[in-house]
């Protein structure tokens, strides 16, 4: 009797990112930023969200200049490699691309020229600088939001000048947040991870996602699942990732 309750406790499924189904945040596509090298090392990322219940995956490489001067056409073209990978491999997930846009003057630049690259119809992600924010924002969000785009902030848990009434107004704002699940596993820090949790706290979060490079960061993100923030957001039903189905 006693084995019997012992197998059914050990048939429980553990708990995975179903409840979001799509990571709209990483770096898997290879070789044009920071994050996957090549194919074989975007495949293994890729393995890994699946095997964690991500069913979707949006990959979103830096837009930086000076660093990484990706346009739509090299996203695209990096895309098409990996995804003829993925199907020379037979592993069946949808692969979109946007971007991560640093916000800088070129970033201003292609929000005039209305030349970025969203995800989904018209969610834009974008990052600040983790040293000091820019001088002037506010009317470029506005501007997006004019323009009929969603504005998305990247980890705000790692920007320490910023506080939390600031992110509350930036949300009044109409800018969504993104939290790195990793964060909350004080893969960044004991700071970053107070941060999250108080942004966690006060229901800021609209979005979760992985920021996966590489395979430190995929080991990190299958950890967060233990973290009870994690599974308080997984539990909470209000985050938005599910919108980019």
């Amino acid at each position: 009797m006693f084995g019997l309750f012992k197998k059914r406790r050990d048939e429980q499924p553990k708990l995975n990112f179903e409840a979001i189904a799509v990571d709209m945040h990483s770096h898997v596509l290879p070789g044009i930023d920071d994050g996957a090298q090549n194919p074989q090392e975007s495949i293994e990322l890729i393995k890994t969200m699946m095997s964690a219940g991500i069913k979707k995956i949006i990959a979103t490489p830096h837009v930086m200049n000076d660093y990484y001067r990706n346009t739509p056409e090299s996203i695209k073209s990096a895309l098409a490699v990996l995804k003829a990978e993925l199907a020379e491999q037979q592993i069946d997930i949808p692969v979109e691309a946007s971007a991560e846009y640093f916000f800088d003057e070129v970033f201003m630049e292609l929000v005039e020229k209305n030349e970025l690259l969203p995800m989904g119809k018209n969610y834009i992600l974008f990052e600040f600088s983790f040293v000091s924010p820019p001088p002037v924002f506010i009317p470029t969000i506005i501007k997006l939001k004019d323009m009929g785009y969603i504005p998305i902030l990247a980890h705000p848990e790692r920007y320490p000048y910023y506080t939390l009434d600031q992110y509350k107004n930036l949300k009044q704002w109409g800018c969504m947040l993104q939290l790195n699940t990793i964060s909350l596993t004080g893969y960044y820090g004991r700071e970053t991870k107070l941060c999250a949790e108080e942004l966690v706290d006060n229901q800021l979060v609209d979005f979760i996602s992985s920021d996966m490079h590489a395979t430190r960061h995929a080991d990190a993100f299958v950890r967060s699942l233990e973290m009870p923030y994690v599974q308080r957001l997984l539990a909470g039903g209000y985050l938005c990732n599910k919108a980019l189905l």
